[in-house]
C-alpha cells in the first residue's frame, strides 16, 4: 500500500509532503529522511522503500521544508531538527501499529540523530544510516559524529567503502566508543551514492539489495520480531 500525507514540518515552516508505503506484511517503520541535494521522490530513496518493503520494512519518507518550497539550500539545523520530530510524530499517528525505526540518507540522517542526541525522539527504537557524511570531501575529521555519544540508541551504519564524506577509519573509532549501540555495515565498492565503478564485480542494485537485507536483519534483532 502506498499513500501520500502532509504534516506541519514547524510552526513556522508550514506543511510538507510525505509518502506512505507499507508492505502487507509489514514488521517496522522507517522515518526516512532524504539528503541535501535530492527530496523523497529521488531514485534512491524511492528504490530504498520498494527493496525495504520487500524485507518487511515499511517506509515513511517526507520533505524537509526548502525541498518542499523547491529551495536547493537546506533549512537551518533547527528547522530541519524539528521536521524530523514532526515526521515521527507522524508516522506513529498514522502507523500506531508499528514499531518506529527512524534515519536516512546522508542529511536526513544525521539530522534525525542530531534530534534524538538533544532529546528523546519520541518512540523510536534505533536510528539507521544510509552513508553518514562524518565530514565534507577532503576535510576528514569525526567531528560532525560527536553527538552520536549523546543518542542512546542502537543505530546502524550503511557505509559505502569508497565513501568520500566518511573515512572508515575514522568513523569506526567514533564508534567503538559508542561499544554494543553501533553496527557498522560496509558495503564494498559503494561510494556516497551507493554507485559502485563500471569494472566492479557487483551492480548498483546488488549493493542496495546488501543494504536492506542488512537493515532488516538488524532491525529483526533489535525488535526481536
Amino acid at each position: 500500500m502506498t499513500s501520500e500525507h502532509k504534516f506541519q514540518a514547524t510552526e513556522t515552516a508550514g506543511e510538507v509532503s510525505a509518502i506512505l508505503v507499507r508492505p502487507k506484511d509489514a514488521r517496522w517503520l522507517y522515518v526516512f529522511g532524504h539528503g541535501s541535494g535530492a527530496g523523497m521522490r529521488h531514485v534512491f530513496m524511492e528504490e530504498c522503500a520498494e527493496l525495504l518493503a520487500v524485507h518487511g520494512v515499511a517506509t515513511f519518507r517526507y520533505q524537509f521544508p526548502y525541498m518542499e518550497a523547491g529551495l536547493s539550500i537546506p533549512n537551518r539545523a533547527p528547522v530541519l531538527i524539528e521536521t524530523v520530530r514532526s515526521a515521527v510524530g507522524a508516522a506513529g499517528s498514522i502507523e500506531p501499529d508499528l514499531p518506529l525505526l527512524a534515519g536516512g540518507k546522508s542529511m536526513g540522517g544525521r539530522m534525525t540523530s542530531a534530534a534524538a542526541s538533544l532529546r528523546p525522539l519520541g518512540s523510536v527504537l534505533g536510528l539507521v544510516f544510509f552513508g553518514f557524511p562524518l565530514h565534507p570531501s577532503g576535510r576528514e575529521s569525526s567531528e560532525r559524529g560527536d553527538h552520536l555519544r549523546n543518542v542512546g540508541l542502537p543505530m546502524l551504519f550503511l557505509q559505502g567503502s569508497r565513501d568520500k564524506l566518511a573515512n572508515l577509519s575514522l568513523l569506526g573509532s567514533l564508534l567503538d566508543g559508542l561499544g554494543t549501540l553501533a553496527t557498522l555495515n560496509v558495503l564494498q565498492g559503494a561510494d556516497h551514492g551507493f554507485h559502485v565503478l563500471k569494472r566492479s564485480a557487483r551492480t548498483e542494485n546488488e549493493v542496495l539489495e546488501e543494504a536492506c537485507a542488512g537493515f532488516s536483519e538488524w532491525a529483526r534483532q533489535l525488535v526481536g520480531c
